[in-house]
C-alpha cells in the first residue's frame, strides 16, 4: 500500500479522496492555488503545498509544480480525482518516469478512450454496441453528407477530442449539415486544439445510461450496475440515479456483462465508466470516462462498495478481491449536483457563504468542501456539493430527497437548490419518465419561472 498520496485536485473530490486515505491510514498531501489557501482540503490534509496562482493552467494543471510537490513531500502516489489531469495520459507517464504511482488507468487506455473516434473503434472491436455513424473523422462536407444520408437525419456532429458538450452540433436536415460541421470544428479547435469531428446518428429521446466498472489490470474486472444521468443541461449532468427507472434486471445484467468482459479483455486498471445512449431497448456506446465520476456516490450507496478505496488498492498492485457474484444492489439512490449558479439563468454565483446547514438523517449523504464563511472563488467549477439520498424504494428516495432539500441552507450565494424543488413537483420526474432532452425542454417552457 502507498505511504503518502498527493491529491492533485480541489473541492469535494479532494475531500472525498482525503477521507478514504485517512481510513486506510495513508498520509495525505493537499496541493492548492493561492485562491484555495483556506480551502477545506488544505486544512484537513497532513501536508499542503501551494502550486501556483488562481488560474488552473498555472496551478492544478501545472505538471512541473505537482511533480515538485511530490518530491518535496515524498509522496509516492498521486490521486487526480476527476477533471484537471485525471484523463491526461502524458501526466500518468511522467509520474511513472519519476517513480510516482498514478491512481488511475494505464496511460494507453486513457489515450485510447480520450480520443472519441478511437474509443468507438475499440468499443466495436470489444463487442460493445455503438451508435451508427462514421468509422472515423470526416474531412469534407461531401463525405459527411454521404454518411449522414446513409444513417439518416438527424445526425450529431461531435468533436473527436474533449467533451462537456463543446464541439457538438445537431443537423436535423441536409441543409443544416454544412453549418453544423463548420461550427463544431471551430468550437473543437478553440476548446481542444483539434478540429477533428465525426458523425453519429442523433437519437430523439434516449436515456443516458452509464455502467460503472472496476478492474485490477491483471484481467479481473466487474461491473457495479448502472447510473441514469439523463437529466442534463447543455450536456452537463444535473441529477443521477441508480438503478435506472428505464431498465429491468435482464437489461442491466446483459449490458453489464458485455462491458465487464470488455474490461477483462483489455486488462483495464482502476475505476471507469462506460457511457451509453439507450432508446427502444437498445444500448449505443458514446464514450468511456477513465476516472472516478462525480456521481460515484450513487453506486456506493446501492452496492456498499467504497470505489475510492478499491481504486487505491488496485493502483497499489493488489488483485481485485470482489467477484461479480459479490455485487448486489440494495434500494435506490439519487444524487443532485448543487451548483453556485442562479437557478433560472444558470449564471455563476461565486461569493461568500453567510449561512450553511447540511441536511442530515437516515439515508442522507453530503459530499462538499464548503463551510459557513467560505468564499467560493470564481476560477473553477461551480459545484458547491452533492446531495445523495438512499432509500429502500425510489418512492422513499424521492420523499427523502424532498425533505433533505427543504432542510439544506446555503445563504449568501445563488444555488440550484430551487431547481430540484421544482423537478420534484413534476409528474415525469416522479414517474421516472424523462430523457436527455427533458430538462432543457422543461427550462425552455419556463419551468423555473412558473
Amino acid at each position: 500500500m502507498f505511504d503518502k498520496i498527493l491529491i492533485a485536485n480541489r473541492g469535494e473530490i479532494a475531500m472525498r479522496v482525503l477521507r478514504a486515505c485517512k481510513e486506510l491510514g495513508i498520509r495525505t498531501v493537499a496541493v492548492h492555488s493561492t485562491a484555495d489557501a483556506e480551502a477545506m482540503h488544505v486544512r484537513f490534509a497532513d501536508e499542503s503545498v501551494c502550486i501556483g496562482p488562481p488560474a488552473a493552467k498555472d496551478s492544478y494543471l501545472n505538471i512541473p509544480s505537482i511533480l515538485a510537490a511530490c518530491e518535496i513531500t515524498g509522496a509516492d502516489a498521486v490521486h487526480p480525482g476527476y477533471g484537471f489531469l485525471s484523463e491526461n495520459a502524458r501526466f500518468a507517464e511522467i509520474l511513472a518516469e519519476h517513480n510516482v504511482a498514478f491512481i488511475g488507468p494505464k496511460a494507453e487506455h486513457i489515450r485510447i478512450m480520450g480520443d472519441k473516434i478511437e474509443a468507438k473503434r475499440t468499443a466495436k472491436r470489444l463487442g460493445i454496441p455503438i451508435v451508427p455513424g462514421s468509422d472515423g473523422g470526416v474531412t469534407s462536407d461531401t463525405e459527411a453528407m454521404k454518411i449522414a444520408t446513409a444513417i439518416g437525419f438527424p445526425v450529431l456532429v461531435k468533436a473527436a477530442a474533449g467533451g462537456g458538450g463543446r464541439g457538438m452540433k445537431v443537423a436535423h436536415t441536409a441543409g443544416e449539415l454544412s453549418a453544423a460541421l463548420s461550427t463544431a470544428r471551430a468550437e473543437a479547435k478553440a476548446a481542444f486544439g483539434d478540429d477533428a469531428v465525426y458523425l453519429e446518428k442523433y437519437l430523439e429521446k434516449p436515456r443516458h445510461i452509464e455502467i460503472q466498472v472496476l478492474g485490477d489490470g491483471k484481467g479481473n474486472a466487474i461491473h457495479l450496475g448502472e447510473r441514469d444521468c439523463s437529466l442534463q443541461r447543455r450536456h452537463q449532468k444535473v441529477w443521477e440515479e441508480s438503478p435506472s427507472p428505464a431498465l429491468n434486471t435482464s437489461a442491466r445484467d446483459e449490458i453489464g456483462d458485455v462491458v465487464a468482459k470488455a474490461m477483462r479483455e483489455i486488462k483495464y486498471l482502476g475505476v471507469g465508466t462506460v457511457e451509453f445512449l439507450y432508446e427502444d431497448g437498445q444500448f449505443y456506446f458514446i464514450e468511456m470516462n477513465t476516472r472516478i465520476q462525480v456521481e460515484h456516490p450513487v453506486t456506493e450507496a446501492i452496492t456498499d462498495i467504497d470505489l475510492i478505496f478499491e481504486q487505491i488498492r488496485v493502483a497499489a498492485g493488489a488483485e481485485l478481491t470482489l467477484r461479480q457474484s459479490d455485487v448486489s444492489f440494495r434500494g435506490h439512490a439519487i444524487e443532485c449536483r448543487i451548483n453556485a449558479e442562479n437557478p433560472v439563468s444558470f449564471r455563476p454565483s461565486p461569493g461568500k457563504i453567510l449561512h450553511y446547514h447540511a441536511s442530515g438523517g437516515l439515508g442522507i449523504r453530503i459530499d462538499s468542501a464548503v463551510y459557513q464563511g467560505y468564499s467560493i472563488p470564481p476560477y473553477y467549477d461551480s459545484l458547491v456539493g452533492k446531495l445523495i439520498v438512499h432509500g429502500k424504494t425510489r418512492q422513499e428516495c424521492l420523499m427523502r430527497l424532498k425533505r433533505a432539500i427543504d432542510e439544506m441552507v446555503v445563504d449568501g450565494i445563488d444555488t440550484t437548490l430551487p431547481l430540484f424543488r421544482a423537478l420534484l413537483a413534476e409528474a415525469d420526474i416522479i414517474d421516472g419518465n424523462y430523457h436527455i432532452h427533458w430538462l432543457e425542454q422543461f427550462l425552455a417552457r419556463g419551468g423555473m419561472e412558473a
